[in-house]
C-alpha cells in the first residue's frame, strides 16, 4: 500500500496530471449536460429566461467567443508559466524548477482554459438547427459561461501568484515549509520495529551462515524502499538483509546493494520478491530522502553568494531555515540502524542517516563556498550556536564544534579585516569554551 502511496504522490507531482483530469471531466460534463438539456424544458416565461440562449446563432457566437478566448489566454498562460521557470533556473538553480512546475495552481488553470475550450467545442457541436429539428442546449451553454467568469478570477489570481513565486524570500519560505513538514513526517521513521542502536549489527553469523550478494539490476536513484513489505517478506523467509545504500544514492547495474543473510539457501523469486520493494528512477525524489530537500536549500545559498549574483542576504535566510530543520533534527530520536520484525526478531541492518551526516549536508558546501563573504561565513557560526542550544547528547555536541572548528579555520584564513575575524572568533568562543 505504501508503494502505491509513492507512486501516487509522483503522479500528483507531474505537471500533465492535473490538467488531462480536468479536461476528461470537462468531456464527461458536455455529454452529461447534453443529456440533461434534452430530457428537461427550462420555462421562458419567468426571470429564468434572461439567462436562457433561445437562439442558435446566439448560441454558436457565444461558444465561439468564450473558446476562442480560452485557448488564447492558455497560451499566454503556458509563456508566462515558461518565463517563470526560465527566471527560476537562471536565479535559483535549475533543480527548483521542479517546484515550479508542481504548483498545484498552475496546472489548475492550464488544465481549466484547455478543458473550458474543449467543452465550448463539444457543445457548439450539439447546437442543432434546422427546419425538422431545433436543439439549443441552454444549460450547458450557461454552463459555459459560468466557466468562462471563473476563469477571468483564475487568471488574476495566477498572474498574482507568478509574481509571488518568483521572489527569493518566497521562494526560500516555500521549500523551508516543506522541509519542516518532511523533517517531521520522517523522523522518527518506522521500518519495522526498533531497538537501540549498536556499533556492531547483532546478526547471528552462526545460525545465519549462508551469505548471498543482493546486487541492484537497473541504473538509476534509489528513490523509495517499500519498508514493510520488505520486513515481512524477510520475516517470511526467515532472513536478514543487511543494506548498504539508502533512498538518494545512485546505484549502477549489477551493483551490490547488500548481503542476505540465510540458514539455507535463497530462491531466486525469493530475490526479485526482495528487490521490486526498491524503486529505483531516474531522479530524485523527496519522499524518503531529507537530504535531497536540504540539498535544494543549500544550493539557493550557494547561488546567491556566487560572484554572479552576490545576494547574501538570500544565503542568510536559507542558513535561518537550515538551523530550524537542525535543531529540530538536534532533539529527535534517529532511528536505529538494526530494524525488527514483529516478533523481536533482527531482519534489515539498514544504513541509517544521522545528525552528524545531515550537519554536514546542511554547512559544508555553504561553509566552502562563503569564505570570501564574512557575514555568510559569521551567519553559520550563529546558526551552530542556535543549534547546539537545543543538542542534548554528546555525538551531535561533537558534530557541531567539529563545524565550528572548520569554520573558524575558514574565516582565520580568508577574511581580510580583523575586526570580522574577532567577531567570528567571539560567536565561536560559545561553542568551543
Amino acid at each position: 500500500m505504501k508503494k502505491l502511496l509513492f507512486f501516487w504522490k509522483e503522479l500528483l507531482a507531474t505537471f500533465w496530471f492535473v490538467p488531462i483530469v480536468l479536461i476528461v471531466s470537462s468531456v464527461v460534463l458536455s455529454a452529461s449536460l447534453v443529456m440533461l438539456d434534452g430530457s428537461i424544458e427550462i420555462p421562458k416565461q419567468s426571470w429564468v429566461r434572461f439567462f436562457v440562449v433561445e437562439n442558435a446563432e446566439s448560441a454558436r457566437s457565444i461558444l465561439t467567443t468564450i473558446s476562442g478566448a480560452m485557448i488564447g489566454v492558455a497560451g499566454t498562460v503556458f509563456s508566462v508559466v515558461l518565463v517563470a521557470l526560465t527566471l527560476a533556473s537562471s536565479q535559483f538553480g535549475p533543480r527548483l524548477i521542479k517546484r515550479f512546475m508542481y504548483v498545484r495552481l498552475n496546472q489548475i488553470v492550464l488544465g481549466s482554459y484547455i478543458a473550458t475550450y474543449l467543452y465550448c467545442l463539444l457543445i457548439l457541436n450539439a447546437v442543432k438547427s434546422m427546419d425538422e429539428y431545433n436543439f439549443i442546449p441552454s444549460i450547458s451553454i450557461l454552463t459555459a459561461i459560468l466557466f468562462a467568469a471563473v476563469n477571468i478570477i483564475l487568471l488574476i489570481v495566477f498572474i498574482h501568484r507568478i509574481a509571488v513565486s518568483i521572489q527569493a524570500d518566497h521562494v526560500v519560505s516555500d521549500i523551508a515549509e516543506f522541509l519542516s513538514n518532511q523533517t517531521e513526517t520522517l523522523f522518527p521513521e518506522n521500518m519495522g520495529d526498533e531497538k537501540e542502536s549498536t556499533n556492531e549489527a547483532p546478526i547471528d553469523h552462526i545460525t545465519y551462515s549462508i551469505k548471498t550478494v543482493l546486487k541492484n539490476r537497473t541504473s538509476g536513484y534509489l528513490q523509495y524502499i517499500s519498508s514493510d513489505t520488505l520486513t515481512s517478506c524477510l520475516q517470511k523467509n526467515d532472513l536478514i538483509l543487511k543494506l548498504y545504500y539508502r533512498p538518494g544514492d545512485f546505484l549502477v547495474t549489477d551493483q551490490e546493494i547488500g548481503i542476505l543473510y540465510s540458514k539455507q539457501g535463497v530462491d531466486e523469486n525469493v530475490i526479485q520478491n526482495i528487490l521490486d520493494e526498491f524503486v529505483f528512477g531516474k531522479l530524485k525524489t523527496s519522499q524518503q530522502d531529507l537530504e535531497y530537500s536540504i540539498q535544494q536549500m543549500v544550493e539557493m545559498a550557494l547561488r546567491a553568494i556566487s560572484p554572479g549574483i552576490n545576494d547574501p542576504f538570500t544565503a542568510i535566510t536559507c542558513i535561518d531555515h537550515l538551523s530550524s530543520t537542525l535543531s529540530y533534527l538536534a532533539k529527535i530520536e534517529f532511528p536505529s540502524e538494526n530494524r525488527y520484525d514483529d516478533n523481536e526478531n533482527l531482519r534489515i541492518v539498514a544504513n541509517s542517516i544521522d545528525f552528524e551526516g545531515l550537519l554536514d549536508t546542511s554547512f559544508n558546501q555553504i561553509r566552502q563556498f562563503s569564505g570570501s563573504v564574512p557575514s555568510v561565513t559569521i551567519k553559520l557560526m550563529e546558526a551552530l550556536n542556535v543549534i547546539l542550544s537545543f543538542t542534548t547528547k554528546d555525538e551531535h555536541k561533537q558534530a557541531i564544534i567539529k563545524h565550528a572548528n572548520m569554520i573558524l579555520e575558514n574565516g582565520r584564513k580568508n577574511f581580510s579585516e580583523e575586526y570580522d575575524i574577532k567577531v567570528l572568533e567571539s560567536r565561536a568562543e560559545k561553542i568551543l569554551n
